[in-house]
């Protein structure tokens, strides 16, 4: 039996639940396929574009006639764990039941520690929420102070600290589920990220998304995962992207991601954060090996005839 965590992209699950839940049955498909081959399956997803809805409509009701409590960022992505995994969940026990799989599956709201001085705390990276005209950007930036960025010719979107994930708080109950054979979906949206406060070190939430990838990657070295599956919207990593030499790669050695990497093949909001999480995985694991692929071949990914593998 091989233990695979597989992470989700927050962008490929639609602007809208009923969407997103359309296209959870689609994956729900494929991963009880993962599942049927043997393997044991530890999920994780990304929420940028989900935990940012939340926050705008929680701070809309909050300004509105009739106003609400304001919801801390923290919160808002707690219900974005909780919603995305509910749906994530429930698509996942329907295609079991369909294939007559007796397996439990569970979703586990997870808390990820970071540490207060990391730099991204000043400098603000990761984009959430809904993409905005410029005029739209500037006008929000002004009332409300918040930093936004030209998200890849789409527009433009607000940017909040990503730090680094250093720990997993539900890591043991996170093994305890995997080691009685349950679907887990944990550490969602690269989890709540978390301090300990100075004195007695009590957890206390903080205004940051973590990169899913780094989490994932994180995740799957405290489980003592085999494989490391990035899901994405290509098939396979290129080099030269996009452009006439493009090159698409089926394995990669550390060394030469490293050297690509120097080179600047890889963008910094997209393939960049997902390189880096696979090297830290096999890096620190070794005989282990991490695949980038596309979520309608995992299967295939997995085999070893689709997606780009990376090894030591």
């Amino acid at each position: 039996m091989s233990k695979i965590v597989i992470a989700l992209g927050g962008n490929a699950l639609g602007n809208s639940p009923e969407e997103q839940l359309k296209l959870l049955e689609h994956v729900a498909r494929i991963i009880v396929g993962l599942v049927k081959e043997g393997n044991q399956i530890v999920l994780t997803h990304g929420n940028g574009p989900q935990v940012g809805q939340i926050f705008l409509a929680m701070d809309y009701s909050a300004n509105g006639e009739v106003k609400t409590p304001s919801m801390p960022f923290p919160e808002c992505g707690s219900m974005s764990q909780g919603y995305i995994g509910y749906q994530l969940q429930q698509c996942l026990q329907d295609e079991l039941e369909r294939q007559h799989i007796q397996k439990d599956c569970a979703t586990l709201i997870t808390q990820v520690l970071v540490d207060p001085k990391d730099s991204a705390f000043n400098n603000p990276t990761k984009p959430i929420g809904r993409f905005y005209t410029k005029e739209e950007a500037q006008a929000i930036e002004k009332e409300k102070h918040y930093q936004f960025v030209e998200d890849s010719g789409r527009g433009y979107r607000r940017v909040v600290p990503s730090p680094k994930p250093m720990d997993i708080i539900e890591k043991r109950v996170i093994k305890q589920l995997v080691e009685n054979d349950t679907i887990v979906i944990s550490v969602g949206g690269g989890g709540i990220p978390v301090i300990k406060t100075d004195k007695i070190e009590l957890l206390e939430g903080v205004e940051a998304v973590i990169d899913k990838d780094r989490s994932a990657s994180l995740l799957a070295k405290l489980i003592e995962a085999d494989t490391l599956l990035i899901l994405t919207a290509v098939d396979k990593v290129c080099i030269n992207f996009n452009k006439p030499n493009q090159k698409k790669l089926d394995k990669l050695t550390i060394k030469e991601a490293e050297k690509y990497m120097r080179d600047g093949h890889f963008a910094k909001g997209s393939m960049l954060p997902k390189i880096e999480a696979c090297l830290d995985f096999v890096k620190n694991n070794p005989g282990k090996k991490a695949i980038i692929g596309s979520l309608d071949k995992a299967e295939e990914a997995i085999k070893g005839t689709s997606g780009t593998t990376i090894v030591g």
